[in-house]
């Protein structure tokens, strides 16, 4: 509630405001009070995530130009929240284009408005993109909101503990504290932040702050509330750990200074260099102190650690998803749906003419009614006419098979293995999918199949596989996670990992032997590849089901298929249904 008022007093200035959980009761209150502590016909306007340029920016409305028979413009979302709030629904799912946009709009645009991103994301790479998320100065999350105890904003007809018009007028004459600023800059680099628009932002969300408080200059609760709620939730690093590095001793010289230059005079009392800093420095340390203790605790919890184990965010609308999320403009017909014209997309003229026809009878009476004489051999169009084309793209999809070769799988059921993959194999080419078979064995993993269509090299390279040796368990899962990565990289690509192992590593990722070590390295490699987000299935071959086998699917997010007594069939099942 706290960012909602400094959020209505600066809108502008302040960017807009991220509220990051589930949806809800809390998050309802949260913008309902927003919208009640704005000014009667502030301009609020929902921004769909497929939003074309003409609807997002303005230009030529077609259908309203046909009709007119001159060209008529529309206003685009933009200019319509002019003043006001543009709320960002599943802002976790915005792609990079729309997010620049919006970015840029911000910072360099006309229109003048604030973004209430909605960001509903529960992993790394669910999350808004950073490029808008850095000119949102507030942050903060709707579940902390108590509704049992009744905290749920502005209730109807409840008005703000303040004066919104007042609170304007005294923000414009809050005037600037070097000492202040110098201690957000200063928490924010103890923050790990290296941005400087954070601490800006900061020092304008404190002068909010004080308006809202009715006070004329920021205070140190003001500087606090600020690094709360802006400088917090952008932390990459722990302050205490630069505070103790600072604050370390340094080494003692091996010599006292008055050993080293004992004929040198003292200082007298007028040249004494000074023994400490000024109370103006002093001051500002202590602030900078207070305000990271308090921006600390406020640091949301397990945050940091997300953050250190997760991998570097390709950013929303990256790799397949964004490619997905464009339609595609070739590949199979499908039937034309009613649409914008967005750039790219292609009209269906003859869908177009079928559904504008039956209504050019009240059309023209429309027009003669708004003194508009079109010519009779003139098809009034309007945009719910228009159909575009629609294609299913193609989706490539490339099973790749992660064999055991080792001696204990090949005591076990080896042979099996391999009429399960063979089986595969035929589906596979049925369906015009690429296969791919790495083996790993003795010391190591190699791939001895790459990607292909061709069912008599699988099979070719199935039937020589060697069995015997070490279990090389990390090497087999880094060499798919490098397989399948160098897949999906491509657009529209798509990777299935296909293990078939008894999971009893015995081989380090370094070559050396023992099970302990063998193991830790092949969780690791599991989590990595948890982070790809590839589909995977994990098949334990041993004789009895294995708990290291579950802990390796768990780790890497695959699912768990235990087969004690399986045939080739009942593998060829299991594994089917991932595919």
């Amino acid at each position: 509630m706290q960012a909602v008022c400094l959020l209505a007093v600066d809108p502008q200035a302040l960017g807009g405001l991220c509220l990051r959980g589930p949806a809800g009761p809390a998050r309802d209150a949260v913008l309902a009070s927003l919208r009640r502590a704005l000014p009667e016909r502030t301009p609020w306007r929902r921004l769909p995530l497929q939003v074309d340029d003409e609807r997002l920016l303005g230009g030529l409305d077609l259908g309203l130009s046909l009709a007119a028979g001159r060209p008529v413009a529309q206003a685009g979302l933009l200019a319509e929240a002019d003043g006001g709030v543009l709320l960002l629904p599943m802002a976790e799912r915005v792609d990079a284009g729309l997010a620049a946009k919006l970015a840029s709009a911000l910072e360099h645009g006309v229109s003048r408005f604030c973004v209430v991103a909605l960001d509903e994301g529960q992993t790394a790479e669910e999350q808004l993109p950073g490029s808008l998320l850095e000119r949102l100065a507030l942050i903060a999350s709707p579940a902390v909101l108590d509704l049992a105890a009744g905290l749920t904003g502005l209730g109807e007809g409840q008005d703000l503990p303040f004066d919104l018009t007042e609170a304007r007028q005294r923000l414009a004459r809050i005037p600037y504290d070097d000492a202040t600023v110098q201690a957000l800059c200063g928490t924010a680099a103890a923050l790990g932040l290296q941005s400087l628009r954070a601490p800006w932002q900061a020092w304008r969300a404190a002068c909010a702050a004080a308006a809202v408080a009715g006070r004329d200059e920021v205070t140190q609760a003001d500087a606090e509330l600020a690094a709360r709620l802006v400088l917090a939730p952008r932390a990459r690093a722990l302050p205490q750990a630069q505070m103790e590095a600072e604050s370390a001793p340094e080494p003692e010289s091996s010599a006292p200074a008055e050993a080293a230059e004992p004929n040198q005079p003292e200082p007298t009392s007028a040249e004494a260099p000074s023994s400490g800093p000024s109370d103006a420095e002093h001051q500002a340390e202590e602030l900078q102190e207070q305000m990271i203790a308090a921006t600390q605790a406020a640091i949301p919890a397990g945050l940091l650690a997300s953050l250190a184990g997760a991998p570097a965010s390709r950013g929303a609308g990256a790799g397949r998803r964004g490619a997905a999320a464009r339609p595609a403009q070739s590949g199979r017909p499908l039937a034309s749906r009613r649409g914008s014209l967005r750039a790219g997309s292609r009209l269906d003229l003859l869908a177009t003419m079928r559904a504008a026809i039956p209504w050019q009878r009240l059309r023209l009476l429309e027009c003669e009614q708004q003194g508009l004489a079109p010519a009779a051999a003139r098809l009034l169009l309007r945009r719910d006419d228009f159909h575009i084309k629609r294609y299913r793209r193609p989706t490539e999809t490339t099973t790749v098979f992660v064999v055991d070769a080792s001696g204990s799988q090949a005591l076990n059921r080896l042979a099996e293995a391999k009429g399960a993959v063979e089986l595969l194999l035929a589906d596979c080419y049925v369906r015009r999918d690429r296969v791919a078979l790495i083996a790993f064995r003795g010391d190591g993993a190699e791939v001895l199949l790459p990607p292909t269509r061709s069912l008599v090299r699988a099979r070719r390279s199935l039937s020589g596989l060697p069995g015997g040796g070490g279990t090389p368990l990390a090497a087999g899962i880094e060499a798919a996670w490098l397989l399948g990565s160098s897949l999906q990289s491509r657009d529209g690509a798509r990777a299935v990992l296909i293990f078939l192992t008894d999971a009893r590593a015995n081989i380090a990722r370094d070559g050396s032997p023992g099970r302990p070590q063998a193991m830790q390295d092949a969780l690791t490699a599991a989590q990595r590849l948890r982070s790809e987000g590839m589909a995977s299935v994990l098949i334990d071959t041993s004789p009895r089901p294995q708990p290291a086998a579950m802990a390796l699917a768990q780790a890497m997010a695959a699912r768990y298929v235990p087969l004690p007594q399986g045939q080739a069939a009942q593998v060829y099942a299991a594994v089917a249904a991932a595919i």
